[in-house]
């Protein structure tokens, strides 16, 4: 059963001040975090060949240029279009005008996508020299990627999402954006609980969701008028 309040103040949170996700970015390069799943790696035999073909999709991946800012905003994006879908037009507005004056939901979604991205870019300060135009992406990437716990994951984050929310892991799948998954998965959490919890218990849960949304906002809104 989803925990309606809890996603809704989280989805408030992000809403109402999008630069609050860079406490949530644990970054790409996290070494105590990634040489524990690199351990758990070299001991998990079990799934040492399902994990061996993913390596093989990543490598595929990379060479096609998966690892840039674009491919992450885009990787956000596809998220919070698929939160979209379950609000009509008028009520993306509606949520996303309470705190962003004239700015319309599609156009709130875009700012808060890559907001996201660039803090996933700040906090990995690999990722950061990179993408600033020193060394080679592939070379600099591949080598951390596939070489490390950070491999791992990226493959168990993949996996963990397409157990709890597979209809969000579909819609990356098809892209191989569930492999950027691991670098911005708190930041969107909300949004995918929001999304599972209006797939896998019907959209009356999401509207009791985007209720206590609407009414976070408004509060929100209201207190910022009288400080």
């Amino acid at each position: 059963m989803a925990d309606v309040e809890d996603i809704a103040r989280r989805l408030c949170n992000i809403i109402a001040s999008p630069d609050t996700v860079t406490g949530l970015i644990n970054g790409g390069l996290s070494v105590p975090l990634d040489y524990g799943y690199l351990v758990y790696g070299i001991f998990d035999t079990d799934t040492r060949y399902a994990r061996e073909t993913q390596r093989i999709r990543m490598i595929t991946a990379i060479k096609n240029d998966i690892l840039n800012y674009e491919n992450i905003v885009s990787a956000v994006k596809v998220i919070l279009k698929e939160f979209n879908r379950y609000l009509t037009e008028a009520e993306q507005d509606k949520i996303y005008r309470s705190v962003m004056t004239s700015i319309a939901g599609r156009v709130s979604t875009n700012i808060i996508a890559s907001t996201i991205a660039k803090h996933v870019i700040e906090r990995t300060s690999f990722t950061f020299i990179v993408f600033k135009g020193k060394g080679n992406p592939i070379t600099a990437l591949s080598t951390l990627l596939l070489f490390g716990g950070m491999a791992e994951r990226s493959i168990r984050t993949s996996e963990r999402l397409k157990a709890e929310a597979p209809e969000v892991y579909q819609l990356l799948r098809s892209r191989d954006y569930d492999l950027l998954y691991f670098l911005f998965a708190d930041a969107v959490q909300p949004f995918v609980d929001a999304i599972h919890a209006g797939y896998s218990e019907g959209k009356p849960v999401f509207i009791q969701i985007m209720k206590k949304v609407n009414e976070k906002l408004t509060a929100h809104t209201t207190e910022g008028a009288y400080e």
